[in-house]
């Protein structure tokens, strides 16, 4: 199961009044596991950032006017992307950039390439009604260190996103599980086979008691959700 994690820093809110994007990022995740090949450029928007624009990502012009264009990196793009699920925060956002980009050098939408769009903005609302769910807010909901956004980086924002998305969907590890070719589960006739020379290492005290403390701040995030705390009480009553 192939994600991108995609962000993008652009010169103004409306593409439709020629605002361009400036920077463009992609973080690949593989079976829920950030695989380390990424995807990022910045680029010349040929025109200026609104100042409002500027103030958040400080990407000025002197900076980009030497970047290549979108015309330039579309197909690296387009290839990076081809059948993935892209997942982006404020989704309507970014694909309204990248629809007008791509059709400004007569590509068909990003959907027309095998991609589908998940948005963590509406999947956060749902989770979390009533609450600010924006990425800031989400990273100190979820405990993710975000110290080093002190400006808007499409690359951070994206890296970070990743991890909110991964936080925000725990327990679907069993779906990628069952979705694994069948040769990476090391099995005979649907049997198992485990190591007779395996080597079992037991948590130490303090390596148990971190554990704890990491389920307890896991409970209190998911409103008292935390499946193996519930599993462990009821493991205690037997």
């Amino acid at each position: 199961m192939r994600q991108i994690i995609l962000d993008t820093e652009t010169t103004g809110l409306e593409p439709q009044q020629g605002h361009r994007m400036v920077e463009l990022a992609c973080v690949e995740l593989v079976n829920r596991r950030f695989t380390q090949t990424n995807f990022h450029r910045y680029l010349n928007p040929e025109r200026d950032s609104d100042p409002g624009a500027l103030q958040v990502h400080g990407l000025t012009t002197e900076f980009l006017q030497d970047k290549p264009m979108f015309a330039d990196i579309a197909d690296e793009f387009l290839a990076f992307v081809r059948d993935a699920e892209l997942i982006i925060h404020n989704a309507p956002f970014d694909v309204a950039f990248l629809n007008a980009e791509l059709a400004r050098i007569g590509r068909e939408p990003i959907t027309d390439y095998g991609t589908r769009v998940t948005d963590t903005l509406r999947m956060a609302k749902e989770l979390h009604p009533g609450k600010r769910n924006s990425l800031d807010a989400l990273c100190e909901r979820y405990q993710i260190d975000n110290s080093k956004r002190t400006l808007h980086g499409a690359l951070l924002d994206a890296e970070l996103l990743g991890e909110v998305f991964l936080a925000m969907t725990r327990g679907q590890e069993s779906l990628v599980i069952d979705i694994l070719p069948s040769e990476s589960l090391n099995h005979a006739a649907g049997v198992l086979q485990r190591p007779h020379d395996l080597l079992v290492l037991r948590a130490s005290e303090e390596e148990a008691a971190a554990h704890q403390d990491q389920l307890m701040k896991i409970n209190k995030a998911s409103r008292g959700q935390c499946l193996w705390l519930a599993l462990e009480e009821t493991a205690e009553t037997l």
